[in-house]
């Protein structure tokens, strides 16, 4: 799968990089959005791996509302057959939701459309641990959010997959 973490990562080499180095080690962490990498390779030297994960979140809070729709409109829809980026491909596989099953996909499909419909950007859940029970689930109880609510969590959500994404490139400390 393209994207798939290989090797782990020690700060100090991280620390070192360059730019292009580092756009292409992080720049799929938050998808299809390497203007991240890109904006958080200034803020060297990272103290910990804690830090890199907030300072990389940091840009995503700082880059304005039109940046950060940009970004959640980048996630591809949750269980629908459409090509995904190899980090979305393994999290989407390993929770369940590429296995046909009588049903799901037609309800995971009418979910995401009603989803789109109403806050203009694909839902968005870190589905790491979760089964499509509780995702379906998930999504019902966040189609009853307001928009505003609705943007907070999906960005939540954005940083935990980040911060999961990072966990398998970073080297423990």
């Amino acid at each position: 799968m393209k994207d798939a973490p290989s090797v782990q990562y020690r700060l100090s080499d991280i620390n070192n990089m360059d730019s292009d180095t580092f756009v292409a080690v992080f720049g799929a962490i938050f998808e299809a959005s390497p203007w991240v990498a890109e904006e958080t390779w200034q803020s060297r030297p990272f103290k910990s791996n804690a830090h890199l994960v907030e300072t990389l979140c940091e840009t995503v809070r700082s880059a304005g509302r039109e940046r950060q729709l940009a970004l959640l409109r980048a996630h591809p829809e949750l269980g629908v057959r459409k090509p995904l980026t190899g980090y979305s491909e393994r999290e989407q596989t390993n929770a369940g939701l590429t296995e046909e099953e009588a049903g799901r996909t037609e309800l995971l499909a009418d979910m995401n459309r009603r989803y789109q419909d109403k806050f203009g950007f694909p839902f968005i859940l870190a589905v790491k641990g979760l089964d499509p029970d509780t995702i379906i689930t998930r999504f019902r109880e966040r189609l009853e959010n307001s928009l505003e609510d609705e943007f907070k969590e999906s960005l939540r959500q954005v940083f935990r997959i980040a911060a999961f994404r990072l966990e398998d490139l970073l080297e423990s400390e």
